[in-house]
């Protein structure tokens, strides 16, 4: 079996920035295990595995190298890109995945694509898990957690930079992730997101927990559109937009690479 897998660099214009992911369209579904084992051997954070149902319309799961995923992005924003790449006369496509109902994703004239995501807002926490607290180097300033990740909330830009972090104390909130997110002088904000749990240690730009970073920080700002970068070695940057209980996010992508698996 022959199947096509382009590379996309999301949340960048620029090749070997941002966040790779790998995508496969299909007519059929692949048996699950078949997906896990690409997305093991492409190791990366994210294979976006989907499924045409016509050229609007697209079912989508995702698979980081060790597990699948209910909620990507960075990958949607890849599949976004490589189905707009090959159908000029479409510029607003609607994908549907189990855990988070429907996604559309429109490409504007610039080149962005902007993906329309349920709200997830943080709630501030009671208790601090222990694992939360030895797993960074930093103590943190506040604590909201969402379906997704704890949000470590931090006074300082420079301590969102510097801080690190521990893999083994961070997977005991398993099923949880960590992000780690300050005001910017720059941006509106900055962020890094650590996810041993799910995938690996540090992701380069995650689009999903924008649903959640976005929404806590158009409350302390008072703005309802935020310019967000990721500051991971790679970084990406966000455009986020709050309109009630959807979180829209756009961002740029470019090709890295288009081939064949056989498998």
């Amino acid at each position: 079996m022959k199947l096509k897998i382009n590379v996309i660099d999301a949340f960048t214009d620029e090749l070997f920035k941002g966040n790779p992911a790998a995508v496969i369209i299909t007519e059929n579904w692949l048996a699950s295990d078949l997906m896990q084992s690409i997305a093991f051997e492409n190791n990366l954070s994210e294979t976006a595995f989907v499924k045409k149902i016509n050229n609007k319309e697209y079912q989508i799961r995702w698979f980081s190298p060790i597990t699948e995923i209910d909620f990507c992005g960075h990958a949607t924003l890849a599949a976004s890109f490589v189905i707009f790449a090959n159908n000029d006369d479409v510029n607003k496509i609607t994908f549907f995945a189990q855990a988070v109902g429907s996604l559309s994703v429109t490409q504007n004239n610039n080149g962005a694509i902007e993906m329309c995501f349920p709200n997830k807002k943080p709630t501030v926490v009671d208790e601090i898990p222990s694992g939360l607290l030895n797993g960074l180097s930093i103590k943190p300033v506040n604590v909201l957690l969402n379906d997704q990740a704890y949000f470590v909330v931090y006074e300082k830009e420079e301590d969102v930079l510097s801080v690190e972090q521990y893999s083994e104390q961070l997977k005991k909130l398993a099923p949880y992730d960590v992000v780690v997110t300050s005001r910017s002088s720059k941006y509106d904000f900055v962020s890094r997101y650590f996810w041993p749990a799910n995938g690996g240690d540090e992701d380069p730009v995650t689009g999903s927990i924008h649903t959640g970073l976005a929404p806590y920080w158009a409350e302390q700002l008072n703005k309802k559109e935020l310019v967000a970068y990721q500051a991971s070695a790679r970084g990406g940057k966000l455009i986020c937009l709050i309109k009630g209980d959807k979180v829209y996010i756009s961002g740029k992508a470019i090709q890295y690479l288009a081939g064949e698996i056989t498998a």
